[in-house]
């Protein structure tokens, strides 16, 4: 295969690291003399054949990258279906990457991404273009397979902790006579690892969170009430953290909207507030509930040290890969040691990744299903450890976060119309 050049683009939901590794991705083209472009938007962006000069960036911005939230080229929520269903925007992907001379393709995202990085690496080879796909990992829910654990996850499993511990002190303080519990929704649609997380935040008996309400455990309301009022009457107030996906024993969202998003997937309305309802309902206790949302996965501010580690390492090891020959993996994190915390980055088939949802472990769930257990923590704890604190500005008070130019390589093909989801 000629050298050619490579092709980095986000997908989905970003996290506080993304651009971690990104810049792990520019970094490595740098050293090994390889052309990058970054796709705008995505897989869109490559479709439309916009994509990122990023030989035109300055230097100091792109490294900025390293510390920078949110996903610095655009990301976008598009799905292509089957091979068979969607074959000209493969053929398309296919001749922009021609167009441009891409010989190496780094798809960074979750589980969709990792399917779409397997059928962009066969309709590589159908077609006979010479082709490195390489899926990279990314996801705040944490429910890829095969890899210890997906860079994203470890920053807003840090946020989690945190917010709860500082939202509990809050409410101890207040709970005499004012609020009594205090709800707070987390995302996790059908796993409950960053719920579960939520549970570092106490390290002794009565310690909040009180109640943890998994997707892996269905709602039982009496037992639920049951235990929020046992709680505020022994300890004077009641933490309590939800997964945005809680079921019901039917299998049910408690917090179904009725509409599904570009993926197929259930939109989820507010099942914090929900429950906080609820609870107002049946016991009469005064509540506040709060909803990070994408609060919960931009707060680079308080980044784990760990995660922003494994990000870059994954950015790197993806560039290696590709111009090792590599095609159709992912580069995953295997834990080598608990302690001292040890852990190495090795390469996976996207075929063992692709459309598979890995799911809370059972054991890491407690016996009364409202809580986790010590197997539980030992796996998460090492993963939120270390501060990885952007520059601030001096004057401002505020992070210093990179701003790229954007500017776009001049197009060699017609325009194509994307019909987005």
């Amino acid at each position: 295969m000629s050298q050619g050049n490579l092709l980095y683009a986000q997908s989905g939901g970003v996290t506080a690291v993304i651009n971690a590794t990104a810049c792990a991705v520019i970094d490595t083209c740098r050293k090994r003399k390889i052309r990058a472009y970054g796709a705008r938007n995505g897989i869109i962006g490559v479709l439309r054949e916009e994509l990122i000069d990023l030989a035109q960036e300055d230097r100091a911005a792109l490294a900025a990258l390293r510390h920078t939230p949110g996903g610095a080229f655009g990301s976008c929520r598009f799905k292509l279906k089957s091979l068979e269903a969607d074959r000209r925007h493969y053929e398309r992907l296919i001749d922009v990457l021609r167009a441009h001379d891409i010989r190496y393709f780094l798809y960074n995202g979750g589980n969709d991404s990792a399917d779409t990085s397997l059928k962009i690496a066969q309709i590589a080879g159908s077609l006979g273009y010479e082709l490195n796909v390489i899926g990279v990992p990314k996801t705040v829910d944490n429910d890829l397979p095969v890899t210890d654990t997906c860079p994203g996850f470890g920053s807003v499993a840090k946020y989690t902790a945190v917010s709860v511990l500082e939202a509990s002190l809050d409410v101890a303080s207040m709970c005499e006579s004012s609020t009594k519990v205090f709800v707070m929704e987390v995302m996790g649609r059908h796993a409950g690892w960053i719920a579960a997380a939520a549970g570092l935040a106490g390290t002794r008996a009565d310690d909040p969170p009180h109640v943890i309400l998994f997707p892996e455990v269905a709602f039982d309301e009496a037992a639920f009430m049951a235990r929020v009022k046992a709680t505020v009457e022994r300890v004077g107030y009641c933490t309590v953290v939800v997964s945005e996906g809680l079921k019901n024993a039917d299998g049910k969202f408690l917090a179904e909207a009725g509409t599904v998003d570009a993926f197929g997937h259930t939109q989820l309305g507010g099942v914090g507030p929900l429950i906080a309802q609820m609870v107002k309902s049946k016991l009469g206790y005064k509540f506040h509930w709060a909803v990070p949302d994408y609060l919960q996965r931009s707060a680079r501010h308080l980044a784990s040290k760990v995660d922003a580690e494994q990000a870059y390492a994954v950015g790197k090891a993806g560039v290696e890969y590709a111009l090792a020959g590599k095609n159709a993996v992912m580069p995953v994190i295997k834990r080598v040691s608990n302690k001292p915390f040890k852990w190495k980055i090795e390469p996976a088939p996207l075929t063992k990744i692709a459309n598979i949802e890995k799911k809370l472990p059972p054991n890491y769930i407690s016996r009364d299903g409202f809580g986790i257990t010590a197997a539980a923590r030992n796996y998460f704890e090492p993963l939120i450890r270390g501060e990885d604190t952007p520059p601030y500005d001096k004057t401002s008070g505020l992070p210093k976060y990179a701003t790229l130019k954007l500017k776009l390589a001049k197009k060699k093909l017609p325009a194509y119309s994307v019909a987005d989801k």
